[in-house]
């Protein structure tokens, strides 16, 4: 990709945020990572956690076996069928490739994925370090590509460009630009729908869907939880494209719209609110009578009978105060589904986020804390200025709450509970009530025995008495 290229991403036409911005900021892109800090956070680890959930096609790092062994498997995306995605591909390049260069060995692996496993395509991704030798990689994907006659698709996003977020751009131009619109489908209907930057973690799409199939919608393309190549590459047929809770997408949305006229809103599946706006947004823009008949008496159906199941959960988290601290889209997608359940989020992390999701932050929380550093210091200070009565973050943070004595609920990519759609709400509710309610608190924050200073009788428990041991 060239630094023309890489320049456009930042000139996003769907973004508000991006079109306030001057040509000055606009250049100055994405921050760069530091050597040695860039974990969870880089271009490259970017780019592969949105295209390795095409679950049926091979993904191939190409660079040092450390890149695949620290990025690989990061994100709890789910199959329904293929398991191609879990096995790590890698080039393993050696000192004496980075001399004499690794378009050869790279060739090599790509014939030998496509003889031993028979991918219906390979996606093959650049590191820092051959990124910096110079490896041709768009030449070798066209040449592998033509020798196979499998898609072999260039991803080239080494992970000194940038962080996280414009590692999502790069993939999602390289769906535009060698993927998207290659295949015809056979059964293209009038509501068939794409679902971008939704990743099926803990299997949260599985719970969305049957209420999509409700009301009649097709899912052509899910970019990319549970994908499989040949939907992906039909995504163009499409009437209608959601984005999930993920800005850094915006790009490939509106590229579809620009390239196939398929028109696109933004929205998130956490929270009842959130899901009848969600299901609203596509029948507004399939623009059917019917459907928004149905839908809006799904919706009440739905409602109804959520709120219901919450109510027991509503009564105890009424009023509770919560610290959010996951990076990125959760930040405000998950503030909609506790503010549902009348939970005030006192604090919000930002490290990750783009400018749109801090505005979208702003807008949902006002003048609550926004956390732009998380160490385990901070997150504690701000839990205890606030009165947090509960840490809602990723799992590293889970012996940051325990030592701050503080109940904590897991809401990262690596989590195995779903909580996305309705049923996604109700259990949401339970693991929050059953993290705060849960008895051990209240002994943990007790003094210990040994820390009572109480006079009273000689060698009664809890006392200390001068010149007993």
């Amino acid at each position: 990709m060239s630094a023309s290229d890489r320049a456009a991403l930042f000139t996003e036409s769907g973004c508000e945020t991006n079109n306030t911005k001057s040509a000055k900021e606009r250049r100055a892109g994405c921050p760069k990572p530091k050597p040695g800090g860039t974990s969870g956070g880089c271009t490259f680890d970017g780019a592969m956690i949105t295209l390795v959930p095409i679950v049926d096609s091979a993904h191939l790092v190409h660079g040092p076996i450390a890149c695949a062994g620290n990025s690989w498997d990061s994100r709890g995306s789910l199959s329904s069928g293929p398991t191609l995605y879990k096995h790590g591909f890698t080039t393993d390049m050696t000192e004496n490739d980075v001399v004499l260069g690794g378009e050869q060995r790279l060739f090599d692996t790509i014939c030998e994925i496509v003889e031993r496993y028979a991918p219906p395509a390979v996606f093959v991704y650049s590191t820092c370090v051959t990124a910096m030798i110079g490896d041709d990689l768009g030449a070798v994907c066209a040449s592998a590509a033509e020798h196979t006659g499998v898609p072999v698709i260039p991803v080239e996003a080494p992970g000194f460009l940038g962080n996280k977020n414009l590692g999502n751009k790069i993939a999602g131009q390289a769906l535009l630009d060698h993927v998207i619109g290659t295949v015809e489908p056979e059964d293209a209907g009038a509501f068939d729908i794409n679902l971008i930057g939704e990743y099926n973690i803990a299997g949260e799409l599985w719970d969305v869907l049957p209420v999509l199939n409700r009301l009649g919608l097709r899912l052509r393309a899910c970019i990319s939880g549970d994908a499989r190549y040949r939907d992906v590459a039909a995504a163009h047929r499409a009437k209608a494209t959601m984005v999930v809770c993920s800005r850094a997408l915006l790009g490939l949305a509106r590229g579809l719209e620009d390239r196939y006229g398929i028109p696109w809103f933004e929205g998130s599946f956490y929270g009842t609110s959130a899901m009848a706006d969600t299901l609203r947004g596509f029948a507004r823009l399939l623009d059917d009578d019917d459907l928004t008949r149905r839908t809006e008496e799904l919706i009440t159906v739905e409602e109804a009978a959520t709120n219901a199941a919450l109510e027991p959960y509503r009564a105890r988290l009424t009023g509770r105060k919560a610290v959010l601290y996951t990076g990125g889209v959760k930040s405000w997608s998950i503030v909609s589904a506790l503010q549902d359940l009348g939970i005030e989020v006192v604090g919000s992390g930002i490290t990750k986020s783009s400018d749109g999701d801090v505005e979208k932050i702003r807008e949902l929380l006002g003048d609550a804390k926004m956390i732009g550093e998380g160490s385990p210091r901070e997150l504690l200070r701000v839990a205890e200025q606030t009165g947090a009565d509960i840490l809602v973050a990723g799992g590293r943070n889970l012996y940051t709450a325990l030592k701050g004595r503080l109940p904590f609920l897991d809401i990262n990519q690596e989590r195995h509970i779903p909580y996305a759609g309705y049923t996604g709400m109700v259990e949401f509710a339970r693991r929050l009530d059953m993290a705060i309610s849960n008895p051990v608190w209240d002994q943990v924050r007790r003094p210990a025995p040994w820390d009572a200073q109480v006079a009273g009788t000689p060698g009664a428990p809890g006392t200390l008495v001068a010149g007993v041991a």
